[in-house]
């Protein structure tokens, strides 16, 4: 379609990765915090994007925004088990034993999380620090920082890399 002699261009659907910030939450609109939605351009926001699905306020990588309800559908439902990919820092040593519990389930307050994989990226006992990466097909409330105190660790940096087959694109700064 042209008018007045330029090309007018159409999309039904949109989809923004983005490399969510510390200190922004996973939301379209919130009164005490910046949300990503303001780190959009006016041409996505005019889109009505969302977030699919949540990362914590303190949590940062990959979100993906969209305004295509069927795909936010098929990557967040429990029952198409679509894994994430985090990377966290761990204050304690994170140890052989805790990747059996993960791979059993850990159990927690108000449910018993699904197997999940626990992979030990590096650990410094010296410094009584761990790096890992976790995969797991759920996403509940604060589920990665649960499981790791779970095990007597607490998560001090939380980043999601991947989310079923998307990836995080490294070349994308924080906020992009």
């Amino acid at each position: 379609i042209r008018f007045d002699g330029q090309v007018l261009g159409y999309e039904e659907f949109v989809y923004y990765m983005m490399n969510k910030p510390q200190g922004v939450i996973s939301a379209t609109e919130d009164p005490n915090h910046k949300t990503v939605l303001d780190l959009l351009d006016d041409y996505a926001r005019a889109k009505e994007v969302f977030p699919v699905g949540r990362l914590d306020i303190d949590t940062h990588g990959l979100l993906l925004l969209t305004n295509d309800g069927k795909l936010a559908h098929a990557l967040l439902s429990p029952k198409r088990h679509v894994d994430k990919i985090y990377l966290a820092r761990i204050n304690g040593v994170m140890t052989d034993a805790d990747v059996e519990t993960f791979a059993q389930g850990v159990p927690l307050k108000d449910f018993t999380c699904q197997p999940a994989k626990l992979e030990l990226v590096s650990v410094d006992t010296e410094k009584d620090q761990s790096l890992v990466r976790v995969s797991i097909a759920e996403g509940k409330f604060h589920q990665v920082k649960r499981m790791v105190k779970a095990c007597g660790k607490t998560v001090v940096d939380l980043q999601r890399l991947t989310m079923g087959p998307l990836k995080l694109d490294e070349s994308l700064a924080l906020g992009e």
